[in-house]
């Protein structure tokens, strides 16, 4: 998808998906010339149905309904143009209304009970927005309005199980790429009065529909406001997935790691709004997005609250523990077997060397061979046919481990540390931290090969010193680790029980400064 750069911006004036030259623009009292102005406009589409009608009475009043074959459901569609156009009015009716266009007009509104939502419309730029959203549009000859119903339909990926966040006990329901269906699933696990929706069109050219969803009372105010506020000042051509959005209103701009959380899964979703956070569904994906986020909510499954406590925090262990090791251990073992022999047993250092006996690299490159060849596997899986992309990537990581080796390429000791490095990406809940934390060993790699220690050590030195710094709406990335704050380390690495926990994560204390720090992220940008 090609998109020129132009487009993306971001400015102070807001981006409702209108354009400033036309608004304004009123529709016509001329059905004929409104519906020929609809057909230019979409260049003559042929998916674009235009059917015209003749009221009973006299005198008659011609009438058209457009829709976008394909956006919009065709049985609702007959349904309503049988019931309320084709069955009313009557002539009776007509005459009570005087039979002009007015009467008609209000008639038709007023029978228009198979349509979900009704609305009149007098600007043009409001009608169009609506006919391509899936609306129908009823015009009136005579009438300077137009009638928009919410019959909206076509075809849509069916409600499946989650294919990035997948657990053993738990529902099997997630979000998929309709924005009424994903705040509808939420709204079913949530049946609270206080779960408000606010709808808003982003995109010049896409006009995206996106939701802020939140509970009123829970989320902070100041925090819904922030959040109102760097959407609409997003101005681009098109949003196409939440991962524009995620890009655009986030905090820092440089930096490797996620500052917002995304998921496809409801009851994640769900469990984020009632501890205060802020959902953003948009239109089209089926990733929901929740601001504001912290480091160690990446670590987290929601099969940790199906599950008894005990197992929980072993396996919130188990995630933690393996996140260092996707991290650190190929910088370990460079810098073990490159500066630091005294640090491992003696036979295991002649092991080691008698391994390295004719491999023509050293241990960097050694290493940097491995995780690049493991890095292709892993692409060439997920961009395979999914019946045989897994095979591929396995079957290809056993027979290229163990060509190498034996073409004396790299030691059976690399290709263990590879392989159990790349099996701990995968224990981590979180995507988008997984992704960051591939990208950050290299460079750790690198100092490892040349400081040894010492270098890993500057390596976790500025990496901590750069979460430290991070911000996601003003809550500190590391929360409640750094600033430490004992008492909300209940549903950290510890998870307490479902029968002791009282109270939420507390985000507000920690939001002092929210205003401040969009402030000057709008003037950077």
């Amino acid at each position: 998808m090609l998109m020129k750069r132009t487009g993306y911006r971001v400015g102070k004036e807001g981006a409702e998906g209108k354009d400033s030259r036309q608004n304004g623009r009123v529709l016509r009292r001329e059905m004929a010339d409104t519906v020929g102005s609809v057909k230019e406009a979409l260049g003559h589409s042929p998916d674009l149905i235009v059917r015209t009608f003749l009221m009973r009475g006299e005198p008659q009043v011609q009438v058209a309904v457009i829709y976008i074959d394909g956006l919009t459901d065709k049985e609702k569609v007959n349904d309503f143009i049988m019931q309320s156009l084709w069955g009313a009015p009557t002539e009776t009716d007509l005459t009570a209304a005087k039979a002009d266009c007015i009467g008609v007009f209000k008639e038709i509104l007023a029978r228009a009970t198979t349509v979900g939502g009704v609305m009149v419309r007098t600007d043009w730029n409001d009608m169009m927005h609506s006919l391509l959203s899936g609306d129908i549009v009823i015009l009136v000859d005579g009438c300077a309005e137009a009638i928009i119903g919410d019959l909206r339909g076509g075809s849509w990926r069916a409600i499946a199980e989650p294919t990035t966040e997948v657990t053993v006990r738990g529902p099997k329901d997630s979000f998929i790429e309709s924005i009424q269906t994903n705040v509808s699933l939420i709204r079913r696990r949530l049946k609270n009065p206080n779960l408000w929706v606010e709808p808003m069109t982003i995109g010049h050219s896409s006009k995206t529909d996106i939701a802020i969803v939140y509970v009123r009372g829970v989320a902070e105010d100041r925090l819904v406001q922030e959040v109102k506020q760097r959407l609409s000042a997003i101005r681009i051509d098109a949003i196409q997935g939440s991962g524009y959005i995620e890009e655009l209103i986030r905090d820092q701009t440089i930096t490797p790691f996620p500052t917002l959380y995304s998921t496809e899964r409801p009851d994640m979703a769900v469990g984020q709004l009632l501890e205060g956070r802020v959902a953003i569904v948009v239109d089209g994906t089926p990733f929901t997005l929740s601001v504001p986020t912290n480091f160690s909510q990446f670590l987290k499954s929601t099969e940790d609250y199906y599950l008894r406590f005990h197992f929980a925090v072993f396996m919130r262990i188990v995630r933690y523990a393996s996140f260092f090791i996707l991290l650190l251990l190929p910088s370990i073992y460079i810098a073990v077997t490159t500066f630091h022999h005294e640090m491992i047993p003696t036979i295991l250092v002649i092991n080691l060397l008698a391994q390295r006996e004719g491999i023509p690299f050293p241990a960097f490159f050694e290493a940097l061979l491995m995780e690049v060849s493991f890095e292709i596997m892993r692409e060439a899986g997920v961009r395979m046919p999914r019946a045989v992309g897994q095979a591929v990537s396995i079957v290809g990581a056993i027979v290229l481990g163990s060509a190498a080796v034996e073409a004396g390429v790299v030691t059976a000791m690399m290709v263990i540390v590879v392989s159990l490095t790349g099996i701990a990406s995968f224990a981590t809940p979180g995507v988008q931290l997984n992704n960051a934390v591939r990208v950050i060993r290299f460079p750790m790699m690198i100092l490892a090969s040349t400081f040894g220690f010492y270098g890993v050590m500057m390596g976790m030195i500025f990496l901590v010193a750069h979460m430290t710094s991070l911000k996601s709406f003003g809550v500190p990335y590391l929360y409640p680790f750094s600033p430490f704050d004992p008492r909300r380390q209940e549903d950290t690495i510890w998870r307490s029980s479902i029968r002791t926990s009282r109270t939420r994560p507390d985000l507000s204390a920690k939001q002092e400064g929210l205003s401040d720090a969009s402030e000057g992220k709008r003037q950077d940008s």
